[in-house]
């Protein structure tokens, strides 16, 4: 008897996902086109001009998210530069043919395939924490590929302990996509707005933003997966790649806040302004992990600073800038 209502409970939350995810799909539908890339179908939406002067401006979003985040820091530079948002491999409306094409290597590589299949020779790469390790990726194993580079609370080095308790059972064989096609959607559309504050904290998280940024998406089993995947294999990636930093000479901006929790600034972006030979690093203080977000204006004028010093290259700032907001 016990077996059988397990059983029940478990085809019950199975359907109830599997409605979930429909409820999800209608609500949020996709806003772009669809890429063909080796081992991945990559969901793109494209912004401003396309004859703008300078290079296009390519933004990455992190974990847990999609290209919608990065779409109001899009619009805003849309105004003047071509702009283009892409759904990283099995994130948002994109999808990668393994789970295991989880890494920046694997990544860097679809997307450097999908700038080619979009005509796009060199581009600024603006990338927020997870990207900001694809990001220095591609500029490593692509730089033909890379005119500079935007960070925003990159994460680039390896960190203490783990990617957490529960994205280490998501990726394990049978019992994680178990639970990923059972518990995940009702549980985590219970957390998902408490989490995300603290994402954001201790700056105050905008009203409308898990709606505006289709943060549900990411509770659909497949999606879920993916994320934990990247996430859990991330730490070993970064091990693999940051030795090589030093080698990426195209110019190189860091904007970080100094009490980020999330990702952190004394780990990750201040080592690699001082290891990267061309980087300026902001450090905005009061700012947590979204800086898009804490600083638009700021960002926005740093990603225009960028274009128009490769139109007219300038002499390089200083290694580091404190910034008042």
């Amino acid at each position: 008897m016990l077996a059988l209502i397990v059983v029940l409970a478990v085809a019950g939350l199975a359907l109830a996902t599997q409605v979930g995810v429909l409820v999800i799909q209608r609500a949020f539908t996709p806003r772009g086109r669809v890429i063909e890339v080796s081992g991945a179908r990559l969901h793109v939406v494209e912004l401003g001009p396309r004859d703008a002067a300078g290079p296009p401006v390519v933004m990455l979003h992190g974990a847990s998210s999609n290209l919608r985040t990065m779409q109001p820091l899009g619009d805003r530079v849309a105004k003047t530069r071509r702009v283009i948002l892409i759904d990283r491999p099995g994130h948002g409306w994109s999808t990668r043919e393994r789970a295991a094409d989880s890494t920046p290597a694997i990544q860097g590589r679809m997307i450097a395939e999908a700038l080619s299949r979009l005509g796009i020779d060199r581009a600024i790469v603006v990338a927020h924490s997870w990207a900001g390790a694809l990001a220095l990726r591609i500029a490593l194993d692509h730089p033909d590929r890379v005119a500079g580079l935007v960070l925003l609370a990159p994460v680039a080095y390896p960190w203490r302990g783990g990617a957490g308790r529960y994205n280490d059972v998501i990726s394990t064989p049978l019992i994680g996509p178990l639970l990923a096609h059972t518990i995940t959607l009702p549980l985590g559309y219970l957390v998902t707005t408490s989490g995300v504050r603290g994402v954001f904290a201790p700056q105050p998280m905008p009203s409308d933003f898990v709606r505006d940024s289709e943060t549900l998406l990411l509770l659909r089993p497949r999606e879920f997966i993916a994320n934990a995947r990247d996430l859990v294999t991330l730490k070993a990636a970064v091990v693999e790649q940051a030795p090589r930093y030093a080698e990426i000479k195209v110019p190189v901006t860091i904007i970080a806040g100094d009490v980020d929790k999330t990702v952190s600034t004394g780990i990750h972006s201040r080592p690699l302004a001082a290891t990267a030979p061309n980087t300026k690093l902001i450090a905005l203080p009061g700012v947590g992990h979204m800086v898009q977000y804490a600083a638009p204006d700021l960002v926005a004028s740093e990603i225009e600073a960028m274009a128009d010093r490769l139109v007219q290259p300038a002499a390089t700032a200083d290694k580091t800038v404190p910034a008042n907001l």
